[in-house]
C-alpha cells in the first residue's frame, strides 16, 4: 500500500491523540471548549498539510489507499460534528476540498461509513482504528464487523449457485456454507446484545456517526449495514425484489455509502434470478429427485435463517439500543445516523424484516406465496 510522509502523520494522530482527545471529552462531558477546538485545529493542520505538499500523490494513489485515506479524513469531520466543532468556516472545513476529491476519484460518498472501521482498518500493534478507547467501541466495530464478513460469506456462496443448478450436488455444499454464514452472523449479533453497555453506546459512540457537512452538502451517517453482502443475501434469495420500488429506494439511497469494491458485486446480484424462482421451476416441471429435495429443503431454511436474523437485528438492537434510550430522552436531538428522523428509519427498518421474513403485507412484494409453493411441490 502507498504511503506518504503527510499521511503517515495524520494516521498516526488519529491512533494517539485523536482517540485521547475523543475519551477525554466523553469522559468530561460538555463545556470542554479547549479540548474540542485543539482536536479541530490539530486535525486541520494535519489535513492541510496532506493538501498542500501531497494532493497529487494521493489522489493518484491505489484505490485502497485513497480508501483509506477517505475513511481517515471522515473520521476527523465526524468527531468535529460529534463535539459541535464544525460551524460553516470552522477549522474542520480546511479538510473539505481532500475528501471531496478522494469520494469523487472513487465514486463513493466523500465522508467516513462503517466499512472503513469493518473492512478497510489496518491494525497497529493489535489496536484498529477507534474514535475512543472505550471497550465498548471496540465490541460495537469488532462485531458488526465480523457480521459483515459472514454475511459476504453467505452472499459469495448463494452467488456460485446459479450456474450449477437446482439438483447440483455442488448446489448442496454451497447452500450449506450460506447457511454456516448465516449461522454465524446471528453468533456474533447475539454476543454484541449481551455485552454492549446501551448508555455507553447510546451516548458515547452513535454521536460519532451522525451526518455531516463536506463543502455545501449533508451527508448522511455511517451505518453499520453499508455494505452490499446483505442485500445480496436478499435478492439471491428472492426474499426482497430489485424491481419493488420500496427495495429500489433502498438500494439507490445505499448505493454511495458502500466501499467501491462492493458497488459491481451488488449490481451483479441485483441481474441475477432469485434462487426461489430457480427452484421452483425445476421442482414444478419435474420428478422432484432426492437431491433437490434437500437442496429445497437447505433454500428454505435459508430463508428461514436470514428472516431470523434480520427479526434479531431489529429487536434485539436496534430497538434496545436506539429506539427505546431515545424515547427516554427529555427533548428531541439528532438521533439518527441516517439521515431521517428516527421514526422514519425505524418504520423502514420494519418493512425490510417483513420482507425477510416472508410477512404478507397487502399490495406490496412478498415471497410467502413461492415459499409455499416451493414447500409444497419439494414435498416438504
Amino acid at each position: 500500500m502507498h504511503s506518504t510522509a503527510a499521511a503517515d502523520a495524520f494516521d498516526h494522530w488519529l491512533r494517539t491523540d485523536f482517540v485521547a482527545l475523543n475519551t477525554r471529552l466523553e469522559e468530561a462531558g460538555p463545556g470542554s471548549d479547549r479540548l474540542e477546538q485543539r482536536l479541530a485545529q490539530e486535525g486541520a493542520v494535519l489535513v492541510r498539510r496532506i493538501a498542500e505538499e501531497e494532493g497529487r500523490a494521493v489522489l493518484a494513489a491505489d484505490r485502497d489507499t485513497r480508501y483509506e485515506l477517505l475513511g481517515s479524513v471522515g473520521m476527523y469531520l465526524a468527531a468535529c460534528r460529534r463535539h459541535e466543532v464544525d460551524a460553516p468556516q470552522g477549522p474542520q472545513s480546511a479538510a473539505w476540498p481532500l475528501a471531496t476529491a478522494l469520494g469523487a476519484s472513487l465514486g463513493v460518498a466523500p465522508r467516513f461509513v462503517f466499512a472503513h472501521q469493518a473492512f478497510c482498518n489496518r491494525a497497529v500493534g493489535d489496536r484498529i482504528r477507534t474514535f475512543t478507547s472505550f471497550d465498548d467501541e471496540r465490541t460495537f466495530i469488532v462485531h458488526n464487523a465480523l457480521s459483515g464478513l459472514a454475511y459476504r460469506r453467505a452472499a459469495t456462496a448463494l452467488g456460485g449457485v446459479g450456474p450449477l443448478g437446482a439438483s447440483s450436488p455442488m448446489t448442496e455444499y454451497l447452500l450449506r456454507e450460506a447457511l454456516a454464514g448465516l449461522d454465524d452472523v446471528m453468533d456474533f449479533g447475539t454476543t454484541l446484545s449481551e455485552n454492549l453497555d446501551v448508555d455507553r453506546f447510546f451516548h458515547h459512540i452513535r454521536p460519532y456517526f451522525k451526518s455531516h457537512r463536506v463543502g455545501a452538502a449533508e451527508y448522511r451517517g455511517a451505518n453499520a449495514g453499508d455494505f452490499a453482502a446483505v442485500n445480496a443475501v436478499d435478492v439471491l434469495l428472492g426474499l426482497c425484489s430489485p424491481h419493488d420500488p420500496f427495495y429500489q429506494a433502498v438500494l439507490a439511497e445505499k448505493q454511495p455509502y458502500l466501499p467501491p469494491e462492493d458497488q459491481p458485486a451488488l449490481r451483479s446480484a441485483v441481474r441475477a434470478e432469485p434462487l426461489l424462482d430457480v427452484f421452483l421451476r425445476e421442482a414444478e416441471r419435474q420428478a422432484v429427485t432426492p437431491q433437490l429435495r434437500e437442496n429445497a429443503r437447505l433454500l428454505l431454511a435459508l430463508c428461514t435463517r436470514h428472516g431470523a436474523v434480520s427479526s434479531f437485528h431489529h429487536h434485539r438492537l436496534v430497538v434496545p439500543f436506539l429506539q427505546k434510550p431515545a424515547s427516554l430522552l427529555p427533548e428531541p436531538e439528532d438521533l439518527t445516523s441516517s439521515g431521517p428522523p428516527l421514526d422514519m428509519v425505524v418504520a423502514q427498518l420494519a418493512r425490510l424484516v417483513d420482507l425477510r421474513t416472508a410477512r404478507p403485507r397487502a399490495g406490496t412484494f412478498g415471497a410467502r406465496d413461492r415459499l409455499d409453493r416451493l414447500r409444497t411441490a419439494a414435498g416438504l
